[in-house]
């Protein structure tokens, strides 16, 4: 197993620059999710781990080895993509097969590899199937398989499940959790979803306008997070913020916090969102705005009064955390 250490990667196209000395150590067998907006320079940077991308400054090292002046297929590391990228002219076995293939292995092995793999991922009873033959989250069980055979130092996922159906993604990383936990490998995830973030990650890197924003465990991050971006992208529903209730001081509120029908401030009731186990009123404060978690949600158009229990305060400026003692 190997861990992975990042030092200073800068990375520019042109003039613009996408990547500004990020810094980071991930311990062997970690699970890492890389999160952010579109464009903040989380597929970037693991394109750069890849060998994909060349950074503009910096090192990698993977195991204590430096890698960035490797080419990719020296890496040891293995990629899945958004996209399925599997052969249709080849069966789920061929192509799960096919890199051990290329590296001149024995057909014993490779049916080996593939059939425990293919065991793992319960693609078993596919393997003598085609491509078009499969739905789309057994083809990308197959691309994990087709990783999975190399048995890499490092695996590196770009929103592999991004094509997929709400179901089908709740579902996959189930099986990814699983399969992390079976093979003990350090892996690094980027996602623009925050509920895979959270779910899936040991600990995660917060990107935004290529500057590393936070990095931590998942419940430190949301209970802590260090500035008002990463509140209000870390959370579903987001953090809300409050700007007008507190004089130079933004106010961050969650909204399972939030408490109606006793407390200091009033509020009035806009719309009532039923979400099955839970429901999410949303109430106009003042000139703000605020949504509560709720049980029992009263009824729309209703004055209620309003405990915001232990809100986080932001620099209105900066956006970054004021910490009293």
């Amino acid at each position: 197993m190997s861990g992975l250490r990042l030092e200073d990667i800068r990375k520019s196209f042109g003039e613009v620059d996408v990547l500004n000395g990020i810094e980071l150590a991930v311990d062997s067998g970690e699970f890492l999710v890389l999160v952010g907006p579109s464009g903040c320079g989380k597929s970037t940077l693991l394109r750069c781990i890849a060998g994909l991308e060349q950074p503009s400054e910096g090192h990698i090292f993977i195991g204590g080895d430096r890698v960035d002046n490797l080419a990719p297929r020296d890496r040891d590391v293995a990629m899945v993509f958004q996209s399925y990228a599997l052969y249709p002219h080849m069966t789920v076995r061929q192509n799960m097969g096919f890199a051990l293939k290329l590296r001149k292995q024995s057909s014993d092995k490779i049916r080996t590899a593939v059939e425990d793999a293919a065991e793992m991922l319960g693609l078993t009873a596919l393997l003598e199937r085609y491509p078009k033959e499969l739905s789309g989250g057994q083809r990308q069980r197959v691309a994990m398989g087709r990783a999975v055979v190399r048995r890499p130092r490092v695996f590196l996922f770009d929103e592999p499940l991004s094509n997929l159906d709400a179901s089908l993604r709740g579902q996959l990383r189930l099986e990814l959790k699983r399969l992390h936990r079976e093979l003990g490998t350090t892996m690094v995830y980027v996602t623009h979803d925050q509920v895979e973030a959270m779910t899936l990650a040991d600990r995660i890197a917060v990107l935004d306008g290529g500057v590393l924003q936070q990095f931590d465990s998942p419940a430190e991050i949301y209970a802590n997070p260090v500035n008002r971006f990463v509140a209000g992208f870390m959370g579903t529903p987001p953090m809300c913020f409050l700007e007008h209730l507190e004089p130079g001081v933004v106010l961050g509120v969650r909204p399972h916090e939030v408490r109606l029908g006793d407390g200091p401030h009033t509020a009035v009731v806009d719309v009532v969102e039923p979400m099955g186990s839970e429901c999410f009123v949303h109430l106009e404060l003042g000139s703000d705005r605020l949504v509560a978690r709720v049980d029992s949600p009263p009824e729309v158009g209703r004055t209620v009064s309003v405990d915001l229990g232990q809100p986080l305060r932001f620099c209105p400026d900066t956006g970054l955390r004021l910490v009293h003692p």
